[in-house]
Protein backbone atom coordinates (compact mmCIF):
# COMPACT_ATOMS: atom_id res chain seq x y z
CA UNK A 1 0.00 0.00 0.00
CA UNK A 2 1.51 3.40 -1.19
CA UNK A 3 0.46 6.57 1.28
CA UNK A 4 1.42 10.12 -0.32
CA UNK A 5 1.60 12.86 2.28
CA UNK A 6 1.81 15.99 1.26
CA UNK A 7 0.51 18.52 4.11
CA UNK A 8 1.34 22.00 4.35
CA UNK A 9 2.97 23.25 7.70
CA UNK A 10 0.62 23.53 11.11
CA UNK A 11 1.82 27.42 11.27
CA UNK A 12 2.99 28.13 14.96
CA UNK A 13 3.53 25.27 15.84
CA UNK A 14 5.17 22.82 12.93
CA UNK A 15 6.83 22.66 9.56
CA UNK A 16 5.22 20.89 7.04
CA UNK A 17 9.04 18.59 7.39
CA UNK A 18 7.72 18.01 10.93
CA UNK A 19 4.18 16.95 9.95
CA UNK A 20 5.33 14.21 7.85
CA UNK A 21 7.46 13.04 10.26
CA UNK A 22 5.17 12.96 12.65
CA UNK A 23 2.44 11.15 10.66
CA UNK A 24 4.64 8.84 8.43
CA UNK A 25 5.28 7.62 12.04
CA UNK A 26 2.02 6.92 13.10
CA UNK A 27 1.16 5.19 10.11
CA UNK A 28 3.72 2.83 10.32
CA UNK A 29 3.13 1.95 14.18
CA UNK A 30 -0.67 0.83 12.52
CA UNK A 31 0.08 -0.47 9.23
CA UNK A 32 2.76 -2.46 8.62
CA UNK A 33 3.06 -2.79 4.91
CA UNK A 34 2.89 1.09 4.14
CA UNK A 35 4.94 2.61 1.41
CA UNK A 36 4.99 6.08 2.72
CA UNK A 37 5.97 8.90 0.32
CA UNK A 38 6.63 12.18 2.21
CA UNK A 39 6.04 15.39 0.33
CA UNK A 40 6.13 18.53 2.54
CA UNK A 41 4.02 21.44 0.49
CA UNK A 42 3.57 25.21 0.84
CA UNK A 43 1.49 27.56 -1.24
CA UNK A 44 3.99 30.37 -1.40
CA UNK A 45 4.00 31.24 2.90
CA UNK A 46 5.83 29.98 5.67
CA UNK A 47 8.00 26.60 4.61
CA UNK A 48 7.91 27.04 0.81
CA UNK A 49 11.98 27.07 0.69
CA UNK A 50 12.26 23.92 3.06
CA UNK A 51 9.27 22.16 1.02
CA UNK A 52 10.63 22.90 -2.68
CA UNK A 53 14.09 22.03 -1.66
CA UNK A 54 12.78 18.68 -0.03
CA UNK A 55 10.42 17.75 -3.08
CA UNK A 56 12.74 18.54 -5.48
CA UNK A 57 16.34 17.40 -3.93
CA UNK A 58 17.81 20.51 -4.15
CA UNK A 59 19.73 22.37 -1.53
CA UNK A 60 19.22 25.71 1.26
CA UNK A 61 22.09 28.57 0.39
CA UNK A 62 22.73 30.97 3.17
CA UNK A 63 23.16 34.69 2.79
CA UNK A 64 22.93 37.65 4.07
CA UNK A 65 19.69 40.04 3.68
CA UNK A 66 17.73 42.93 5.31
CA UNK A 67 15.08 41.87 7.46
CA UNK A 68 11.64 43.51 8.47
CA UNK A 69 13.36 46.15 10.83
CA UNK A 70 16.26 46.78 7.92
CA UNK A 71 18.70 45.12 9.89
CA UNK A 72 20.66 42.72 8.51
CA UNK A 73 19.65 38.79 8.82
CA UNK A 74 20.64 35.38 8.73
CA UNK A 75 18.38 34.13 5.58
CA UNK A 76 17.99 31.13 3.90
CA UNK A 77 17.21 30.78 -0.03
CA UNK A 78 16.98 27.67 -1.77
CA UNK A 79 18.84 25.72 -4.67
CA UNK A 80 17.00 23.84 -7.37
CA UNK A 81 17.76 22.34 -10.35
CA UNK A 82 15.08 22.62 -12.89
CA UNK A 83 14.46 21.62 -17.47
CA UNK A 84 15.16 25.15 -17.93
CA UNK A 85 18.47 25.17 -15.77
CA UNK A 86 19.19 26.12 -11.95
CA UNK A 87 16.80 28.39 -10.13
CA UNK A 88 16.80 29.95 -6.69
CA UNK A 89 13.72 29.55 -4.22
CA UNK A 90 12.87 32.54 -1.94
CA UNK A 91 10.20 32.98 0.23
CA UNK A 92 8.97 36.77 2.55
CA UNK A 93 8.10 34.68 5.51
CA UNK A 94 11.90 34.17 5.86
CA UNK A 95 12.83 37.08 5.55
CA UNK A 96 10.60 39.67 7.22
CA UNK A 97 7.57 37.14 7.88
CA UNK A 98 4.76 37.90 10.72
CA UNK A 99 6.35 35.80 12.84
CA UNK A 100 9.58 37.09 13.37
CA UNK A 101 8.32 40.13 14.84
CA UNK A 102 6.63 40.36 18.13
CA UNK A 103 2.70 41.29 18.60
CA UNK A 104 4.11 44.58 20.49
CA UNK A 105 6.48 45.39 17.89
CA UNK A 106 4.34 45.00 15.08
CA UNK A 107 3.82 48.23 12.35
CA UNK A 108 4.09 48.07 9.04
CA UNK A 109 5.02 51.72 8.73
CA UNK A 110 8.53 50.51 10.50
CA UNK A 111 8.46 47.49 8.11
CA UNK A 112 10.33 46.86 4.60
CA UNK A 113 10.70 44.47 2.29
CA UNK A 114 14.30 45.64 1.14
CA UNK A 115 15.49 42.21 2.20
CA UNK A 116 14.39 40.41 -0.48
CA UNK A 117 15.94 42.81 -3.12
CA UNK A 118 18.92 42.31 -1.40
CA UNK A 119 18.60 38.63 -1.50
CA UNK A 120 17.66 39.01 -5.54
CA UNK A 121 20.59 40.93 -6.02
CA UNK A 122 23.18 38.10 -4.34
CA UNK A 123 21.19 35.96 -6.59
CA UNK A 124 22.07 37.35 -9.97
CA UNK A 125 25.09 38.37 -9.10
CA UNK A 126 25.48 33.92 -8.54
CA UNK A 127 24.06 33.37 -12.22
CA UNK A 128 20.30 32.35 -11.54
CA UNK A 129 18.09 33.48 -14.11
CA UNK A 130 15.25 31.83 -12.69
CA UNK A 131 13.59 32.72 -9.40
CA UNK A 132 10.55 31.44 -7.22
CA UNK A 133 9.06 33.86 -4.41
CA UNK A 134 6.66 32.84 -2.37
CA UNK A 135 4.79 36.15 -0.82
CA UNK A 136 2.54 34.63 2.05
CA UNK A 137 3.04 35.90 5.52
CA UNK A 138 5.04 38.73 5.72
CA UNK A 139 4.88 41.96 8.42
CA UNK A 140 5.43 44.60 5.55
CA UNK A 141 3.04 46.93 3.71
CA UNK A 142 5.30 49.09 1.94
CA UNK A 143 4.23 48.13 -1.61
CA UNK A 144 7.46 46.75 -2.72
CA UNK A 145 9.34 50.01 -2.13
CA UNK A 146 11.99 48.62 -0.12
CA UNK A 147 12.72 45.24 -2.59
CA UNK A 148 13.04 48.18 -5.85
CA UNK A 149 15.01 50.19 -3.95
CA UNK A 150 17.81 47.08 -3.09
CA UNK A 151 17.52 46.46 -6.98
CA UNK A 152 18.28 49.99 -7.56
CA UNK A 153 15.50 51.92 -8.36
CA UNK A 154 15.26 55.58 -6.79
CA UNK A 155 12.67 57.46 -4.66
CA UNK A 156 12.96 60.40 -3.05
CA UNK A 157 10.64 62.42 -0.60
CA UNK A 158 9.36 65.94 -0.73
CA UNK A 159 12.36 66.89 1.22
CA UNK A 160 14.49 66.07 -1.15
CA UNK A 161 16.49 62.92 0.97
CA UNK A 162 16.21 59.41 -0.56
CA UNK A 163 13.97 56.47 0.82
CA UNK A 164 15.03 53.89 1.58
CA UNK A 165 11.35 51.86 1.67
CA UNK A 166 10.18 51.52 4.70
CA UNK A 167 6.17 51.60 5.07
CA UNK A 168 6.36 55.18 6.54
CA UNK A 169 8.00 56.35 3.22
CA UNK A 170 5.16 55.86 1.14
CA UNK A 171 3.75 58.72 2.74
CA UNK A 172 6.65 60.82 2.21
CA UNK A 173 7.53 60.01 -1.75
CA UNK A 174 7.57 62.83 -4.29
CA UNK A 175 9.37 61.46 -7.18
CA UNK A 176 10.34 57.88 -8.30
CA UNK A 177 13.15 57.07 -11.13
CA UNK A 178 13.36 53.14 -11.99
CA UNK A 179 16.11 54.04 -15.02
CA UNK A 180 18.93 52.02 -12.44
CA UNK A 181 17.16 48.94 -11.66
CA UNK A 182 19.47 46.18 -12.42
CA UNK A 183 19.44 45.15 -16.11
CA UNK A 184 19.76 41.96 -15.57
CA UNK A 185 16.42 41.54 -14.05
CA UNK A 186 15.71 41.87 -17.61
CA UNK A 187 16.92 38.53 -17.89
CA UNK A 188 14.83 36.74 -15.63
CA UNK A 189 11.69 34.14 -15.30
CA UNK A 190 10.16 34.94 -12.00
CA UNK A 191 7.40 33.28 -10.75
CA UNK A 192 5.50 34.49 -8.09
CA UNK A 193 3.90 31.80 -5.56
CA UNK A 194 0.79 33.42 -3.95
CA UNK A 195 -2.10 32.23 -2.49
CA UNK A 196 -4.56 35.09 -2.38
CA UNK A 197 -5.72 37.25 -5.50
CA UNK A 198 -6.11 40.87 -3.54
CA UNK A 199 -5.69 43.93 -5.44
CA UNK A 200 -3.24 46.34 -4.70
CA UNK A 201 -5.80 48.93 -3.23
CA UNK A 202 -9.59 49.16 -2.12
CA UNK A 203 -11.62 47.43 0.61
CA UNK A 204 -10.13 44.03 -0.82
CA UNK A 205 -6.30 45.47 -1.20
CA UNK A 206 -3.61 45.18 0.35
CA UNK A 207 -3.60 47.62 3.36
CA UNK A 208 -7.43 47.23 4.25
CA UNK A 209 -7.50 43.32 4.46
CA UNK A 210 -4.34 42.39 5.82
CA UNK A 211 -2.91 45.65 7.52
CA UNK A 212 -4.59 45.19 11.20
CA UNK A 213 -3.50 41.83 11.37
CA UNK A 214 0.56 43.41 10.83
CA UNK A 215 -0.07 45.83 13.32
CA UNK A 216 -1.91 48.79 11.82
CA UNK A 217 -4.99 50.23 13.62
CA UNK A 218 -7.71 52.11 12.00
CA UNK A 219 -6.18 55.58 11.73
CA UNK A 220 -3.34 53.96 10.11
CA UNK A 221 -5.04 52.34 7.99
CA UNK A 222 -6.32 54.73 6.16
CA UNK A 223 -2.71 56.49 6.15
CA UNK A 224 -1.34 53.25 4.28
CA UNK A 225 -4.08 53.21 2.08
CA UNK A 226 -4.14 57.38 0.73
CA UNK A 227 -0.44 56.76 0.67
CA UNK A 228 -0.14 53.70 -1.04
CA UNK A 229 -2.85 55.05 -3.95
CA UNK A 230 -0.06 58.10 -4.70
CA UNK A 231 3.20 55.04 -4.61
CA UNK A 232 1.23 53.40 -7.25
CA UNK A 233 0.43 56.98 -9.12
CA UNK A 234 4.03 57.26 -9.41
CA UNK A 235 4.82 53.81 -10.13
CA UNK A 236 2.99 53.07 -12.63
CA UNK A 237 3.42 56.66 -14.41
CA UNK A 238 7.54 55.85 -13.94
CA UNK A 239 7.06 52.34 -15.54
CA UNK A 240 4.24 52.93 -18.10
CA UNK A 241 2.10 50.41 -16.95
CA UNK A 242 -1.16 49.53 -15.08
CA UNK A 243 -0.77 46.88 -12.42
CA UNK A 244 -2.80 48.03 -9.11
CA UNK A 245 -5.75 46.00 -10.17
CA UNK A 246 -3.98 43.04 -11.56
CA UNK A 247 -5.19 39.60 -9.07
CA UNK A 248 -2.05 39.23 -6.35
CA UNK A 249 -0.56 42.62 -6.70
CA UNK A 250 -1.82 43.06 -2.66
CA UNK A 251 -0.15 39.77 -1.71
CA UNK A 252 2.67 40.41 0.71
CA UNK A 253 1.47 44.24 1.57
CA UNK A 254 1.78 44.90 -2.21
CA UNK A 255 5.05 43.25 -3.07
CA UNK A 256 3.40 41.55 -5.39
CA UNK A 257 2.81 44.59 -7.59
CA UNK A 258 6.04 45.51 -6.90
CA UNK A 259 7.30 42.20 -8.69
CA UNK A 260 4.93 42.70 -11.32
CA UNK A 261 6.58 45.13 -12.43
CA UNK A 262 9.70 43.49 -12.59
CA UNK A 263 7.96 41.21 -14.92
CA UNK A 264 7.01 38.69 -12.65
CA UNK A 265 3.93 36.03 -13.26
CA UNK A 266 1.77 35.29 -10.36
CA UNK A 267 0.64 31.61 -9.82
CA UNK A 268 -0.52 30.06 -6.95
CA UNK A 269 1.38 28.60 -4.58
CA UNK A 270 0.20 25.07 -4.58
CA UNK A 271 0.43 24.88 -8.22
CA UNK A 272 3.86 26.26 -8.20
CA UNK A 273 4.62 23.12 -5.42
CA UNK A 274 2.56 20.50 -7.03
CA UNK A 275 4.55 21.48 -10.55
CA UNK A 276 8.44 21.55 -8.84
CA UNK A 277 7.69 17.92 -7.52
CA UNK A 278 5.61 16.49 -9.47
CA UNK A 279 2.71 15.59 -7.34
CA UNK A 280 0.43 14.52 -9.75
CA UNK A 281 2.22 11.91 -11.33
CA UNK A 282 3.18 10.51 -7.11
CA UNK A 283 -0.73 10.91 -6.52
CA UNK A 284 -1.60 8.94 -9.40
CA UNK A 285 1.31 5.97 -8.27
CA UNK A 286 -0.75 6.46 -4.61
CA UNK A 287 -3.21 4.19 -3.18
CA UNK A 288 -3.94 6.87 -0.44
CA UNK A 289 -3.12 10.76 0.01
CA UNK A 290 -3.12 12.44 3.23
CA UNK A 291 -2.57 16.16 3.36
CA UNK A 292 -3.68 19.18 6.33
CA UNK A 293 -2.98 22.69 7.66
CA UNK A 294 -2.68 24.10 10.69
CA UNK A 295 -6.57 25.07 10.44
CA UNK A 296 -9.42 23.86 7.98
CA UNK A 297 -12.47 26.23 7.55
CA UNK A 298 -14.43 27.81 4.59
CA UNK A 299 -10.98 30.06 4.27
CA UNK A 300 -9.36 26.82 2.58
CA UNK A 301 -11.70 26.88 -0.04
CA UNK A 302 -10.03 29.93 -1.32
CA UNK A 303 -6.86 28.03 -3.16
CA UNK A 304 -5.45 26.70 -0.19
CA UNK A 305 -3.05 23.95 -0.34
CA UNK A 306 -5.27 21.12 1.48
CA UNK A 307 -8.15 21.84 -1.46
CA UNK A 308 -5.71 21.92 -4.01
CA UNK A 309 -4.28 18.42 -3.14
CA UNK A 310 -7.70 17.10 -2.39
CA UNK A 311 -9.14 18.08 -5.73
CA UNK A 312 -5.81 16.38 -6.98
CA UNK A 313 -6.70 12.98 -6.14
CA UNK A 314 -10.33 13.58 -6.90
CA UNK A 315 -9.13 14.08 -10.27
CA UNK A 316 -6.93 10.99 -9.82
CA UNK A 317 -9.88 8.92 -8.29
CA UNK A 318 -7.86 8.19 -5.17
CA UNK A 319 -8.85 9.04 -1.74
CA UNK A 320 -7.59 11.45 0.27
CA UNK A 321 -7.65 12.48 3.97
CA UNK A 322 -7.47 15.95 5.43
CA UNK A 323 -6.09 15.92 9.41
CA UNK A 324 -5.75 19.38 10.46
CA UNK A 325 -5.07 21.15 13.77
CA UNK A 326 -8.59 22.36 13.64
CA UNK A 327 -11.60 22.53 11.83
CA UNK A 328 -13.44 25.65 11.85
CA UNK A 329 -16.41 27.34 10.61
CA UNK A 330 -17.39 26.12 6.88
CA UNK A 331 -15.02 23.20 7.19
CA UNK A 332 -17.69 20.61 6.29
CA UNK A 333 -17.26 22.50 2.55
CA UNK A 334 -14.23 20.53 2.40
CA UNK A 335 -16.15 17.04 2.46
CA UNK A 336 -16.86 16.42 -1.07
CA UNK A 337 -12.70 16.67 -1.70
CA UNK A 338 -11.85 14.11 1.39
CA UNK A 339 -13.01 10.72 2.55
CA UNK A 340 -12.77 12.13 6.00
CA UNK A 341 -11.92 15.08 7.77
CA UNK A 342 -9.76 14.95 11.16
CA UNK A 343 -8.86 17.83 13.96
CA UNK A 344 -6.22 16.93 16.00
CA UNK A 345 -7.94 18.93 19.00
CA UNK A 346 -10.52 16.97 20.39
CA UNK A 347 -11.78 19.26 23.55
CA UNK A 348 -11.82 22.65 24.44
CA UNK A 349 -8.55 23.43 25.06
CA UNK A 350 -6.40 27.26 24.78
CA UNK A 351 -4.49 27.99 21.65
CA UNK A 352 -1.02 27.83 24.19
CA UNK A 353 -2.39 24.39 24.84
CA UNK A 354 -2.68 23.13 21.70
CA UNK A 355 0.68 24.29 19.75
CA UNK A 356 2.10 22.70 23.19
CA UNK A 357 0.70 19.24 22.68
CA UNK A 358 0.71 19.65 18.90
CA UNK A 359 2.93 16.68 18.00
CA UNK A 360 1.08 14.21 20.55
CA UNK A 361 -2.42 15.16 19.27
CA UNK A 362 -1.27 15.34 15.76
CA UNK A 363 0.20 11.52 15.97
CA UNK A 364 -2.87 10.47 18.32
CA UNK A 365 -5.18 11.57 14.96
CA UNK A 366 -3.15 10.07 12.26
CA UNK A 367 -3.43 6.83 13.98
CA UNK A 368 -6.74 7.35 13.74
CA UNK A 369 -6.53 7.99 10.30
CA UNK A 370 -4.87 4.84 10.02
CA UNK A 371 -7.34 2.82 11.65
CA UNK A 372 -10.22 4.21 8.93
CA UNK A 373 -7.62 3.16 5.82
CA UNK A 374 -6.84 -0.68 7.27
CA UNK A 375 -10.93 -1.04 7.56
CA UNK A 376 -11.44 0.38 4.54
CA UNK A 377 -8.69 -2.26 2.50
CA UNK A 378 -10.13 -5.27 4.30
CA UNK A 379 -13.27 -4.16 2.56
CA UNK A 380 -11.71 -4.04 -0.98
Amino acid sequence: MKIVLAPDSYKGSMSALEVCAVIGRALRAELEDADIEALPMADGGEGTVEAIVAGASGRIVELTAAGWSGEPIAARIGHIETEDGPCAVMEAAGLFGLPMVKPSERNPLLATTRGLGDAMRQVLDRGYRRMVIGLGGSATNDGGMGMLSALGAKFWGRDGEELAGFGRDLAELARVDLSGLDKRLAECAITIASDVANPLLGEQGATRVYGPQKGADAAMVELLEQAMCRYADQVEDAAGKRLRDFPGAGAAGGLGFALLLLGGKIVPGAEVLERIVGLRARIARSDWIITGEGRSDGQTLFGKLPLHVGKLAQSAGKPALLISGSLGTGWERLQPYFVSCFSTVTSPVSLEECLRHAEKNLEAAARNAAQLIKYCSRRQ
